[in-house]
């Protein structure tokens, strides 16, 4: 019977997505299903939640729900973390101080200004969680959505003596089978290799029966004028590879899109999207906590999450291919060997098992570092308590250089500071 923690299960949406799939998996239904949060009204709702599907779909799974983290991790098998610290609150502050610079972001959890202050929000919890697995549940597999993933994972890695943690997310897969439909082959057909850094990860081998693929796809981005007023078919066709991220989350991890007017026109860039898509979360969690509480339960719906896939595989032996972000150590050659970076891991019995994926085509390597730059400065920051490196990383963050002078940047990061406060780690504040 597998522990299965959820950390911020008050997410109640993306928490009911994953305990869908864990419900109807089969293999799965004597699981127990530990629910924590620290806000106690959310987390009686995700547990009126849980215990609503258990009993609809007539399983004898168990469910917990604690807000005290350590009651919940003792004894984990599977910890999956889908934390935001600060909420909407601290995404606002994300958005609205740079903005007065006139510093444009999409969604501001991944690099740039958000980013970096959503990863000094975010590592001090994942630090000490990471502690608390390293007592008491050593040998659990810690499944992290949270973004930056490019920094929280690592920062658990190298912050605590827990290492057994992987980063997931949808972008390749989602990517790979958009490839497929757009050059009009089965996506079981299609060869791929895609690797890189989460979120700016690239498709390194795209062929149908040995024959490449790309030329197909030069022509349909050609063919399609929707399609070419997109930041990744543009990425795409300058850098020789398509990119895993959205246009809209891509474009703000490159010097080349934001600051211009004509540009923000030209790709159609949502400036602020996700500020609104978090607007409207709230009204879902709402919308969700007054259906429970009305007795009328929620939609039992399988959507393919990768963390309750990971832990079918790892409990029955059913073998997958998912994308993880793990570390480096020589999987892609020509990033650093400290990074976290986003590669082809077989899943089965053994765990999550990462492929070496060998050097990367230059161009890409070179913008990887770029991305990877500011991340390692950001965990640096918040492991080692430098507020110097947090101005550091936003100096060299690819759109904020693009936009600002370097007083300007200073002035932000130091006005950031002040506004998130008592949320950054201490030697930051």
């Amino acid at each position: 019977m597998a522990r299965i923690v959820f950390i911020g299960a008050g997410s109640v949406e993306f928490t009911k997505n994953v305990l869908s799939d864990l419900l109807t998996l089969p293999g799965l239904e004597t699981s127990t299903l530990v629910l924590h949060d620290i806000d106690a009204d959310r987390l009686a709702t995700a547990e009126a939640m849980a215990r609503w599907m258990v009993g609809h779909l007539g399983l004898p799974a168990r469910v917990e729900a604690h807000t005290d983290r350590r009651a919940a991790v003792d004894g984990a098998d599977y910890v999956i973390n889908e934390i935001a610290v600060g909420g909407f609150a601290a995404t606002r502050i994300d958005f609205e101080i740079p903005a007065r610079y006139g510093l444009r972001q999409t969604i501001a959890d991944t690099l740039g200004i958000g980013g970096i202050f959503r990863a000094l929000r975010t590592i001090p919890v994942m630090v000490a969680l990471g502690h608390d697995l390293a007592e008491l549940a050593p040998h659990a597999l810690l499944l992290n959505y949270t973004n930056p993933m490019s920094m929280v994972p690592r920062a658990v890695y190298d912050g605590t003596p827990f290492r057994n943690v992987v980063g997931i997310c949808h972008s390749v897969r989602d990517t790979q089978a958009r490839l497929a439909g757009l050059v009009g082959v089965p996506e079981d057909e299609v060869s791929f290799v895609t690797a890189g850094v989460n979120h700016q990860a690239f498709v390194l081998k795209f062929e149908h029966h040995g024959q490449d693929l790309y030329p197909r796809l030069a022509a349909a981005v050609d063919a399609d004028p929707a399609l070419r007023r997109t930041v990744r078919a543009e990425v795409f066709t300058r850098f020789g590879h398509f990119p895993t991220e959205s246009s809209v989350h891509g474009s703000e991890y490159l010097p080349w899109f934001l600051h211009h007017d004509d540009q923000v026109e030209l790709f159609r860039i949502q400036v602020g999207a996700y500020l609104e898509w978090s607007r409207e979360n709230l009204d879902t969690y709402e919308g969700t906590r007054r259906r429970l509480a009305a007795g009328e339960g929620v939609t039992v719906e399988p959507m393919s999450e990768l963390a309750s896939e990971i832990i079918h595989s790892i409990e029955t032996g059913t073998r997958r291919i998912v994308h993880g972000n793990v570390h480096n150590e020589g999987l892609i050659t020509n990033l650093p060997g400290d990074a976290f970076v986003e590669v082809p891991c077989v899943v089965d019995r053994a765990g999550v098992q990462p492929t070496r994926v060998g050097a990367m085509p230059p161009q890409l390597a070179a913008l990887n570092r770029t991305f990877l730059n500011v991340s390692d400065l950001t965990v640096r920051a918040a492991l080692e308590g430098r507020r110097d490196h947090v101005h550091h990383a936003a100096m060299l963050d690819p759109n904020a250089a693009a936009t600002l002078t370097l007083a300007q940047i200073h002035d932000l990061v130091e006005d950031m500071i002040k506004a998130h406060g008592d949320a950054l780690p201490e030697g930051v504040r």
